[in-house]
């Protein structure tokens, strides 16, 4: 089965799908059908919970949360309704546990936990018809690249049971960028040269150089001035298998690259 890094950028993705929904339509169709997926979002961030680093949900039916605002009506009816992944995500939880325990990390389930749109916007361009079963598994900020590339390699595994392991983040991701930047400029210079940095680090599987990509890349902090949107592509070179296939559909607001990568 197939582990993905999906620049998921603004939610309007949902709506206006241009050539990045067109990619992802074309994957859905084209990649082998998974029994289950297990999607990891920049946008579940378990940062502020001292109990446990990571959470995975045990929701049988996941809401579809609307986690914006100031965006069109139409966003906020779209339904995603999966099925929840309710084994999957327990036996994931054990798994880490497991796995992780000598590090001191630990694995809780949320009962209640339903799909972010870093999860559904990908999920509904690529299987609108939501017939495959979901869960979804947390990041954590503060802890490291490295803790999030050990927790890609421990759910590899679970390709073998036919589980597609979706990754969604984004390649770039600079706010400020956005909020002073008009919304049609061309990329950014700096926008192209990090992106085809993580390419070559990762065709050359640098991953040290890759998980310390703020020290080693030119562009690192301007393009990831915090880390939640690039540490899903971590857990995904974690859990991916072979050589990486990227994809670059387009660049969307002159400094959201739209990168997507295929193992």
């Amino acid at each position: 089965m197939t582990t993905l890094f999906i620049s998921h950028g603004a939610p309007t993705l949902a709506i206006e799908p241009g050539a990045t929904g067109q990619l992802l339509a074309e994957l859905g169709q084209s990649l082998p059908k998974p029994d289950a997926i297990l999607v990891i979002s920049a946008h579940w961030d378990t940062n502020s919970d001292e109990r446990t680093q990571f959470k995975i949900s045990t929701a049988p039916k996941p809401e579809t949360i609307h986690d914006f605002g100031g965006f069109p009506k139409a966003m906020y009816q779209i339904q995603y309704p999966a099925t929840g992944a309710v084994k999957l995500a327990n036996e994931t939880a054990a798994l880490l546990n497991t796995a992780l325990n000598s590090a001191g990390i630990k694995v809780e389930v949320d009962e209640k936990r339903g799909l972010d749109h870093g999860a559904w916007v990908p999920l509904m361009l690529m299987y609108p018809n939501a017939e495959i079963p979901v869960t979804q598994l947390s990041i954590n900020t503060k802890l490291n690249v490295e803790t999030h590339i050990a927790l890609g390699k421990t759910i590899s595994q679970l390709q073998d049971r036919n589980v597609m392991i979706l990754c969604s983040g984004a390649i770039t991701h600079n706010l400020h960028d956005f909020h002073t930047m008009q919304r049609d400029i061309k990329p950014l210079q700096y926008v192209p040269e990090f992106t085809d940095w993580i390419a070559e680090s990762l065709a050359n599987n640098q991953i040290e150089t890759l998980a310390d990509y703020r020290k080693h890349s030119q562009h690192g902090v301007r393009a990831h001035p915090t880390q939640d949107h690039i540490l899903p592509f971590f857990v995904a070179l974690g859990a991916g298998r072979g050589k990486a296939k990227r994809h670059q559909p387009e660049t969307t607001f002159g400094f959201l690259a739209m990168d997507v990568y295929v193992w």
